[in-house]
């Protein structure tokens, strides 16, 4: 049994297990006890087990992961057990977990837009450059993003290279691509 975590379970688009949720106590029981179960109602076939179990944390629960991938077993006899043993197991389905309990699978994301950012007209120097959308990225509330790319541009090695870098976290526009302050308001940067 191994522990994971809920982004690990976040890129498991393309498995499906059963989730049991609130599992107190020593998990190897858990684990033993399910196989049992599943055995002696006839849910596991020809002596088969779930051999890939994990554990993970959420909300402040244990949960159980029991992976069906190459295991031996009748899905419509699991489906009903699960629907039957729902309030005292808390049972669900990989797939309905991730959407309704960890916000979605990673492949199931949209995929953030870059924010625009005003190189073009500015000083060339690539530190300038490089500080201007990091900038960028911070005020859109992208600041891991920021931090990724100043290190991918400072191990680059050439000036093009810094530059696709940038452009692959920003638009680049000039500024008169970018909207104009209303009159009267002033823009204030904090660096």
């Amino acid at each position: 049994m191994n522990k994971i975590t809920t982004e690990e379970i976040r890129a498991m688009s393309d498995r499906e297990g059963l989730v049991l949720q609130g599992c107190g106590g020593e998990l190897q029981e858990w684990v033993d006890g399910i196989n049992k179960m599943f055995t002696d109602e006839q849910i596991l076939k020809n002596g088969d087990t779930f051999k890939e179990v994990s554990v993970f944390e959420h909300k402040g629960l244990t949960n159980l992961l029991f992976m069906m991938d190459g295991v031996d077993l009748d899905i419509g006899k699991l489906a009903m057990w699960r629907l039957q043993s729902h309030t005292t197991f808390g049972g669900t389905w990989l797939s309905d977990y991730v959407p309704n309990r960890l916000g979605g699978f990673v492949a199931e994301q949209p995929k953030q837009e870059k924010p625009d950012c005003a190189l073009i007209g500015e000083d060339g120097n690539i530190f300038n450059l490089m500080g201007i959308a990091a900038q960028t990225l911070r005020e859109n509330g992208l600041a891991e993003q920021a931090k990724e790319m100043r290190e991918r541009i400072t191990s680059s090695g050439s000036y093009d290279a810094a530059l696709c870098i940038i452009g692959e976290y920003v638009n680049i526009t000039s500024a008169e691509d970018t909207q104009e302050p209303v009159e009267g308001m002033e823009m204030h940067h904090s660096y």
